[in-house]
């Protein structure tokens, strides 16, 4: 392989792991939870007849 490819290679090997293990540099940080409620389900219309 040319060098230039494994330059490009080695620099993406690096800058993918320092971007996975960044949160384990940082053990002040704390995550933020998020709960998001499902939105309700509604039931459909019914058709009973043309007049009420």
């Amino acid at each position: 392989m040319s060098n230039t490819l494994k330059l490009v290679a080695a620099l993406g090997c690096a800058a993918m792991l320092s971007g996975c293990f960044s949160s384990l540099s940082a053990p002040g940080a704390e995550e933020e939870i998020i709960f998001v409620d499902p939105a309700p389900v509604a039931p459909e219309p019914v058709f009973h007849s043309k007049y009420r």
